[in-house]
C-alpha cells in the first residue's frame, strides 16, 4: 500500500521529470532539483515511480526524441512536450497510486497495516484483504478470515468494507468483520456502522445500523440476525486467546482448529452438543482438549497431528 508517496509528491516529481527532459537544463536548475530530493525521502521514490511510468510511454517518447533537436522554431512545440509530459505522468502516477494493496496471514499468524490515512487493519489468522483507496471513499474487501479496522475520522471520504455480498460503510469508528464462507459477522466496538445487503434494493436494501456491542450475522440465504457481544470476546484474538460463553462444543473446535497446532477432532458426534465456557490460548490446541476432557470426563488420543476427544 502506498503510504508517503502522495499525490502532491507524484505532481512535483512529473514537473521535475519534464524540466530535467527539457532543453532549459541548467546547473542551478539540477542543484534545485537535488534540494528538492532531498528534502523528503517521499521525493525520491516518486521521481523513481515517475521516470518508470515516463519510460513506459514510448509513443510520448518518441515525440519528445523528435521534437528535442535544438532549433528556436521547435522551441514551443518543447513547452507543449512538457505540458503534455507533466499531464501524462500526473494521470499514471494518480492511477498508481489507486492500485489495490493486498495484506494476507497465514495459519496461526496476525498482522497489523497501517494505511495512508492512519487508519489500522488487523488481521487475524489465515485472512486476506484487498485495500484500494480513490478521491470518494476508501474501499477494503475482505476476501476470507477475519480483521478489525480502526478508521481515521473522515466525513467526506467513507471507509467501506465489503465482505462477501455485505458492505460496511465506517467515517471514524472501531468494528470487526469475519467472514465464514457464505456467512458474515460484524461486530462493533466503537461508534456507527451501516451493514448494507449489495443483493437487494429499494426499502429492502436499507441498511442496518448497529450500536457498540452489536454483533450482526448475516448468512448467504436467510435472514440477518443481531445479538450482542462483549468487546473482550470480539477482540480476543487480538490477544491470543478465544473466549467461549456455552459455546457448543463443535463450534468451539472449529475456532481452535482455525489457528493450527495438534487438529482437534470429536471421535463421537453426540460430543457436538456439549458445551464450552472459559478462556484458551489459540496456540495451544493441546491445552483446550486436556481442560474440555477434565470439564466432561472425556479423554484425548494423540494420533500424530490429530488430537481426539472421545468418551
Amino acid at each position: 500500500m502506498v503510504s508517503r508517496l502522495d499525490t502532491r509528491a507524484a505532481a512535483e516529481a512529473a514537473v521535475w521529470l519534464a524540466r530535467l527532459q527539457s532543453d532549459s537544463r541548467t546547473p542551478e536548475r539540477e542543484a534545485a532539483f537535488r534540494e528538492w530530493l532531498r528534502a523528503d525521502p517521499a521525493h525520491r521514490e516518486a521521481f523513481e515511480r515517475a521516470t518508470d511510468i515516463w519510460a513506459d510511454l514510448p509513443e510520448i517518447a518518441q515525440s519528445k526524441r523528435a521534437l528535442a533537436t535544438p532549433h528556436p522554431r521547435l522551441r514551443a512545440p518543447l513547452y507543449a512536450l512538457a505540458a503534455v509530459l507533466v499531464a501524462a505522468l500526473a494521470i499514471a502516477t494518480l492511477l498508481w497510486i489507486a492500485r489495490p494493496a493486498a495484506y494476507s496471514t497465514g495459519i496461526g499468524e496476525q498482522k497489523v497495516a497501517t494505511l495512508e490515512d492512519g487508519s489500522r487493519i488487523a488481521l487475524n489468522t489465515d485472512s486476506s484483504v484487498e485495500v484500494r483507496y480513490g478521491a470518494k471513499e476508501r474501499l477494503v474487501q475482505l476476501d476470507r478470515g477475519e480483521a478489525m479496522f480502526e478508521v481515521a475520522h473522515n466525513s467526506t471520504r467513507p471507509f467501506l468494507v465489503r465482505a462477501g455480498d455485505k458492505q460496511i460503510r465506517a467515517v471514524g469508528t472501531s468494528f470487526v468483520v469475519r467472514r465464514d464462507g457464505d456467512t458474515v459477522t460484524v461486530t462493533l466496538l466503537h461508534g456507527r456502522v451501516a451493514v448494507t445487503d449489495l443483493r437487494r434494493s429499494g426499502s429492502s436494501g436499507a441498511p442496518t445500523y448497529l450500536k457498540p456491542g452489536d454483533r450482526l450475522r448475516a448468512p448467504e440465504m436467510g435472514a440477518a440476525h443481531i445479538d450482542v457481544q462483549p468487546v473482550e470476546a470480539a477482540t480476543a484474538w487480538r490477544r491470543g486467546q478465544a473466549m467461549f460463553a456455552d459455546t457448543p462444543l463443535a463450534d468451539a473446535v472449529a475456532e481452535m482448529n482455525r489457528y493450527g497446532g495438534p487438529r482437534l477432532v470429536l471421535a463421537d458426534p453426540a460430543l457436538a452438543s456439549l458445551q464450552v465456557s472459559g478462556v484458551f490460548a489459540t496456540n495451544d490446541t493441546g491445552e483446550f482438549a486436556r481442560a474440555v476432557a477434565t470439564l466432561h470426563g472425556l479423554h484425548v488420543a494423540e494420533e500424530g497431528e490429530t488430537l481426539r476427544i472421545m468418551r
